[in-house]
């Protein structure tokens, strides 16, 4: 008897060889991210040094280990204020942006790029929705009071973490700043 290789085995060896890409995906641009959540309102760019001190109290507050770079803020002149920040999905960045209304309450989330093959999920408007109107002082923790995604478990519980830590660098960093 001889073995005779079928077309399933080859594709299946193939597979098995060559990775599984995963594709970066852009939803939007910072600037896009800036019309989406501030429409016709200018944002000015408002970098701060992010001390060890902040970076840890953040780290505390949201689980979160990437230390957070204080280049990517802007800030509206009514005390609005645009975040980018970015976590670990599963393996990859997840890049995304938190818009923070005048009064410390989250305005909106806008997913930048996303890099992972699964939990694309979060993009979504509805699954992102849950974020609007959250402050510092909510729990913000995935399964509490923002609903998980089947599939996309670790990117909905490191987005949710990181929308926590940028709503404590608001409250620590930002806010004073917001009443000048």
């Amino acid at each position: 008897m001889y073995w005779q290789p079928s077309l399933l085995g080859i594709a299946g060896l193939a597979m098995m060889v060559h990775p599984i890409v995963a594709q970066a995906r852009i939803y939007v641009s910072v600037e896009q991210a800036q019309q989406l959540l501030f429409p016709n309102q200018r944002l000015t760019k408002h970098p701060i040094i992010v001390t060890n001190d902040l970076q840890e109290k953040m780290r505390v507050a949201s689980s979160i280990r990437y230390p957070f770079v204080g280049e990517r803020i802007w800030r509206g002149h009514d005390g609005s204020w645009l975040i980018i920040d970015e976590v670990v999905g599963k393996h990859e960045m997840i890049t995304y942006a938190v818009g923070i209304a005048p009064n410390g309450s989250v305005k909106g989330i806008e997913i930048l790029e996303y890099v992972e093959s699964y939990g694309y999920e979060v993009a979504d408007s509805q699954w992102r929705q849950q974020f609007i109107g959250k402050t510092a002082n909510d729990p913000i923790k995935l399964n509490r009071d923002i609903q998980n995604i089947s599939g996309a478990t670790l990117s909905s519980k490191h987005l949710t973490d990181g929308v926590k830590r940028v709503l404590i660098l608001y409250e620590l960093a930002l806010k004073e700043a917001s009443r000048k």
